[in-house]
């Protein structure tokens, strides 16, 4: 128990990342400047940001920083691959939603514009293209070579992370995204994110039941709280399998049940509206008697050998 403390107190040990706070900072301006400069001059007849919208990008701004940040990315990249899932779990499924959600429809359609931009953004995230790069991309972060790699290189890790980011927005785009007509009708967007559940469960399984260190860089002599390698991978790949995909199934439920409420609010509705008198002959003016007169023949009929009354 003694010699395990000098290995926490090594792993815990406190390591700056200035790069982190100025991208933060500066997202935090932009989007701040654009809200309080742009958006004023832009939006004349309504809120320049839903409370919606400022929930979603204080949220995903907070979640940036606990992913890139001490502790979770020293930790994840040196001594932990399962802490290294979650981050790119962070990244990948729940930061860029919550990015499109907080762009408001004026900013996006400002930052895009009219030319040849938007149009490479609306290619890259049409559903076949974006579902591909966002898969292989899940594919290509968990290749041995690479994750080895770039946990020495500063720029590749890097370049790694914005693969990530960029790639999960575009998978988002049709789901979430600020640009209405460029999302797919409910239906499609349940079967979009079941098919992107299905490709994450091959690099999940492979870890799980991996024998040895499928990852050089984490087979270290300094193991994190005793944790073995092969317990790190099998844990790894339990949260790429189960809360992963537990999350997209999760958003699938809830996406199944709103469609299914909706769809049998506008039945009744049409079943109403059905059932209603047919509107009188508009020979002159409509009077009090004749409106009088539709509701009485509308009203329900007492039932046999039972009063109006009861």
């Amino acid at each position: 128990m003694v010699a395990a403390v000098p290995h926490a107190t090594h792993v815990w040990r406190f390591q700056p990342h200035p790069e982190v706070w100025l991208l933060l900072v500066a997202l935090v301006g932009l989007y701040l400047w654009a809200i309080r400069v742009v958006g004023r001059k832009v939006v004349t007849d309504g809120p320049v940001i839903s409370g919606r919208q400022k929930a979603a990008g204080v949220t995903a701004i907070v979640l940036l920083w606990l992913a890139s940040d001490w502790p979770v990315h020293d930790i994840g990249e040196q001594y932990l691959y399962s802490v290294h899932m979650v981050q790119h779990t962070l990244l990948s499924l729940i930061i860029p939603p919550l990015a499109l959600i907080a762009t408001p429809r004026w900013l996006a359609d400002l930052v895009l514009g009219d030319g040849r931009v938007r149009a490479v953004v609306r290619a890259a995230s049409r559903p076949l293209i974006a579902g591909i790069a966002f898969n292989l991309t899940v594919m290509l972060t968990h290749w041995p070579v690479l994750v080895n790699a770039s946990s020495s290189n500063g720029a590749l890790h890097y370049g790694v992370h914005v693969l990530v980011v960029v790639t999960g927005l575009m998978m988002w785009m049709p789901i979430c995204g600020p640009i209405a007509e460029w999302r797919m009708t409910p239906p499609a967007q349940m079967v979009y994110l079941f098919l992107m559940s299905v490709i994450p469960t091959i690099p999940g399984g492979w870890l799980t039941f991996a024998d040895g260190a499928v990852y050089q860089v984490y087979d270290t002599s300094t193991r994190a709280y005793g944790i073995t390698v092969q317990d790190d991978q099998q844990a790894a790949g339990v949260i790429m399998k189960l809360f992963a995909g537990g999350y997209l199934w999760t958003l699938i439920t809830i996406m199944f049940f709103r469609f299914a409420l909706g769809h049998q609010r506008e039945e009744e509705a049409l079943s109403r509206a059905a059932r209603l008198p047919a509107a009188p002959a508009a020979d002159g003016p409509l009077t009090f008697e004749a409106v009088e007169e539709a509701f009485a023949s509308s009203a329900p009929r007492a039932e046999p050998g039972r009063s109006a009354r009861s």
